[in-house]
């Protein structure tokens, strides 16, 4: 566990620096034909070099580096790694599939449950190429194979999670970073690593699912109950010296994912440039658990180029499931500089540099009313700073007895109220309230009245966030808000509902998901048995229980 658990180590599993990697993307993208006889000979000397990313396979004779292990996933050290899991589940699994016509392969990591001795829940999102070959295997009534490898070189796990176009076999990237080839081997139909430690293969009966879940997922959230495919599991093998078996842990921020996620957004920020030529970076960050928010730097070359861009990005592959994106020119600092870019940001927008749209979503969001789909925000920040009309800023404790006179008869509890950036021209002000069962949907125009105060109103339930935790307050915000539902906007007056929602009270189709959290008793047996040490700042600051 925790391979991936610095910058460091991901860079060692890569081989060689993540800018270096993207680097030689970038020059591949934007080859030319050479114009004089050294840069022919340079560009063909580096081309030659690139005959070794293709993957060498070996046909049959997985018997000479394995060996058969009993027909039973209970006997292999799968984990249930939260208590309200649904059971056990292989988390750092790379799931081997290839098109009903065997022309296209790809390999994907997907949590995979264990249903019982034989039979693994396939945990495939609508947007995943193994979802595409599913529909085809569905369509012709023909089982599906599929093969799990586990273990092995750490780079085949990551690769696992690239999000390569359609059609690109992920063992092409792991030659090009590595600079050889993947040694494979053929078992059930696919090509696996041979240096892999476990492999589990088995078919999709493609006619029949079941219900998967709930897991604690990387959102910070359990994903719900839904029904998927059941691969039945015809053997498994492990590597016939000490084989090793991977596993990752996610939930609330940061994790290890924080680690290959940042691999991934270096890396291919280049190819993202050929769909988006005036992108100059971006940034994910792990608290916006990735697809929940993104800030970009662009090129700005005309008006309304920003809108156009934040359109464009929506549609780009699997930014196309990002929620909030927000938007800055080439002057603005580095992007993942915090104390900088959010007062940059929040002093270059008004109420008519956002847009509000409806789009496709995560399969994890569990914010919208209506699955798969839900309302995004884009923010454009890029140009000047704005001139807004000047609040009366005023210190908290005052403040908090402002919102609980408003607030006196609406049916709801104001707790606390916590300022951010007052500094700025659009000031934050967070408010934890009790909601005493009630939708504040209808309550946002409230918050209105208070407008010479403050210029952006948050709310959060009391009982589950701190104010003094910027952090996780912005975690927590972008994966409760749908951008249609729970954003009330009226000139330079915003107000968000940031609150878990109520299945039957808020405009909801679902139960909300609970909190991923340890339980009390394992951090203390942990803590007892020597193994942790993390004091109690700590456990509040991550939210842990």
């Amino acid at each position: 566990m925790n391979l991936f658990s610095s910058y460091k180590l991901t860079e060692e599993y890569l081989t060689r620096p993540v800018q270096e990697i993207a680097d030689e993307v970038d020059r591949l993208l934007k080859m030319k034909p050479p114009t004089s006889l050294f840069g022919k000979i340079e560009q063909f000397s580096h081309l030659f070099s690139l005959r070794n990313i293709f993957p060498k396979r070996r046909e049959g004779g997985i018997e000479k580096t394995h060996e058969k292990f009993p027909l039973n996933l209970h006997k292999l050290p799968i984990l249930k790694t939260w208590s309200k899991d649904g059971g056990k589940f292989i988390t750092m699994g790379q799931v081997y599939t290839h098109s009903l016509d065997g022309s296209v392969s790809n390999v994907g990591m997907y949590r995979l449950q264990v249903h019982d001795e034989t039979h693994l829940g396939m945990h495939w999102q609508i947007h995943k190429d193994s979802t595409i070959f599913f529909n085809q295997y569905r369509e012709a009534n023909r089982p599906m194979p599929v093969t799990i490898a586990i273990g092995g070189d750490p780079l085949n796990t990551w690769v696992a999670t690239a999000p390569l176009p359609h059609g690109i076999n992920e063992m092409l990237l792991y030659g090009f970073v590595k600079k050889e080839g993947a040694k494979l081997i053929r078992v059930n139909s696919n090509y696996v690593p041979e240096d892999s430690d476990i492999i589990i293969e088995g078919l999709v009966d493609a006619s029949k699912m079941k219900l998967e879940g709930p897991f604690g997922d990387h959102t910070g959230y359990y994903t719900l109950e839904e029904e998927y495919p059941v691969l039945e599991v015809k053997s498994i093998w492990v590597k016939k010296r000490n084989p090793i078996f991977y596993a990752t842990v996610v939930g609330k921020p940061p994790l290890e994912d924080k680690y290959m996620g940042w691999a991934t957004e270096r890396i291919f920020l280049p190819l993202l440039k050929t769909t988006a030529p005036d992108l100059i970076d971006y940034y994910m960050p792990e608290n916006g658990v990735f697809h929940n928010l993104i800030i970009a730097k662009m090129k700005v070359r005309y008006r309304g180029h920003p809108q156009q861009f934040i359109h464009l990005f929506w549609g780009v592959g699997q930014m196309s499931f990002v929620k909030h994106a927000i938007f800055v020119d080439e002057k603005a600092p580095q992007l993942d500089d915090i104390s900088k870019i959010v007062p940059y940001i929040l002093n270059r927008f008004s109420y008519k540099d956002i847009l509000i749209s409806k789009g496709s979503l995560d399969a994890l969001d569990h914010s919208s009313p209506d699955y798969l789909i839900g309302g995004k925000v884009g923010i454009d920040a890029t140009g000047d700073e704005v001139k807004l009309p000047k609040l009366k800023i005023v210190d908290d404790e005052y403040l908090l007895s402002r919102f609980r006179i408003q607030c006196s008869q609406c049916g709801i509890e104001i707790v606390g109220v916590r300022q951010y950036w007052t500094d700025t021209q659009n000031p934050i002000a967070v408010i934890a309230v009790d909601k005493k069962g009630k939708s504040l949907t209808d309550k946002l125009p409230i918050f209105e009245l208070l407008r010479n105060y403050c210029r952006i109103v948050v709310l959060v339930d009391s009982d589950s966030n701190d104010l003094d935790n910027p952090y996780m307050l912005v975690w927590r915000v972008v994966n409760n808000i749908d951008g249609i539902r729970d954003i009330y906007i009226d000139h330079d007056f915003y107000a968000i509902d940031g609150t878990n929602k109520i299945f039957g009270v808020d405009e909801i189709n679902h139960q909300w998901p609970d909190d991923v959290v340890c339980d009390k008793e394992i951090l203390e047996s942990l803590r007892e048995r020597g193994i942790i040490n993390l004091d109690s700042s700590f456990i509040r600051k991550f939210q842990l229980l």
